[in-house]
């Protein structure tokens, strides 16, 4: 063999190595260059409620319309974070999705939200969703993105009533007592217009501190009165549909920003989607919690009268001229024209 046929067959024999490295340091890169893209998503509601199914449909459809491209990891019932944490979270990336309640931007600084607070804002939800699905609410949703929060959609809950040990029919009855609340400096108003002492407080902590008495009552929707089972530790229920509780459905914006437009276009259908049956249930699930709560026998339920709703009106109303500096005036005005509802 001449020096020149060894010299091509070296040289050959050094490229099909250089060309094998390459191979084996690139392999791993290649196999993971379309890696499953992994969504948790964290709430404080339980399994079996309006929002935990709504979620669950979200997981099911992004799944199937991505292809298995997206993966979605659903933590309920405050198994991940609890409702003091889960916003840092998510703003950390430790977690891509939460629905909390509109109170809770309140802690970040963003007090818009509050408005949804004010008692007797509402007449019914369809003046809610009047704000929530058009103009006015998209725009809320933006004011979250400087805090690195894309909002996706708002969940309605429906209307709160008044639980405790005694009977509550006035709202001179509330006075005095210390009665769980979340983090709304609106909320806390409202309470101490009637003469009770808010407690600040987690979600998961309530059916606890109601047990063991660190506080006295609670205000709630039906079905979390019931998911809870806050009937075990609470003798007496007043429906008195004091005031609105609904949840926005957000993400991390550089997680949101960095998908592929595809994918993203299809997680917003699979949102609007679980958006629609989880509106069209509430409704319905709120009044079947009602009556499981009545069939208890645990807890007396009690429908105050015209009468009688008109003196919890007139005690709660003041605070709306209380809070407009902090919600904002001009932001509440358009908040009542737009859900057709009268200043007080």
């Amino acid at each position: 063999m001449t020096m020149a046929q060894r010299n091509v067959i070296a040289g050959t024999n050094y490229l099909r190595n250089v060309l094998l490295c390459m191979w084996i340091l690139t392999a791993p890169l290649c196999a993971s260059a379309n890696p499953v893209i992994t969504i948790k998503f964290s709430h404080v509601a339980a399994v079996g409620t309006p929002k935990s199914d709504a979620a669950e449909l979200f997981k099911k459809l992004a799944e199937q319309r991505t292809g298995g491209k997206v993966k979605v990891d659903v933590y309920p019932n405050s198994t991940l974070y609890k409702d003091k944490e889960e916003l840092e979270a998510l703003q950390m990336g430790a977690v891509q999705m939460l629905a909390p309640t509109l109170s809770k931007f309140g802690s970040l600084g963003i007090r818009d939200f509050e408005v949804f607070d004010l008692p007797f804002l509402f007449e019914n939800r369809a003046s809610v969703q009047r704000v929530t699905n058009g103009p006015l609410g998209r725009e809320m949703l933006a004011v979250l993105e400087p805090k690195g929060i894309k909002g996706l959609a708002y969940w309605d809950n429906g209307f709160k009533m008044m639980s405790a040990n005694k009977p509550i029919r006035l709202p001179s009855d509330m006075r005095g007592l210390k009665v769980r609340i979340q983090g709304s400096k609106v909320i806390d108003e409202q309470m101490r217009a009637v003469g009770a002492i808010p407690q600040v407080m987690s979600f998961s902590e309530m059916v606890q501190a109601l047990q063991t008495g660190v506080v006295d009552g609670a205000e709630n929707p039906p079905t979390n009165f019931y998911s809870q089972k806050v009937y075990e530790v609470q003798k007496h229920l007043t429906v008195t549909n004091h005031g609105y509780i609904g949840y926005a459905v957000i993400t991390n914006k550089k997680f949101w920003d960095g998908l592929p437009a595809d994918i993203r276009t299809t997680l917003e259908g699979a949102i609007a989607e679980a958006t629609k049956v989880n509106d069209s249930a509430i409704e319905r699930e709120n009044a079947a919690a009602m009556e499981a709560i009545k069939k208890t026998g645990r807890t007396t339920i009690y429908r105050p009268t015209p009468e009688e709703l008109a003196q919890w009106r007139q005690t709660m109303l003041p605070v709306h001229k209380k809070m407009e500096d902090r919600v904002g005036k001009a932001l509440l005005a358009r908040v009542q024209k737009e859900a057709g509802v009268k200043a007080p």
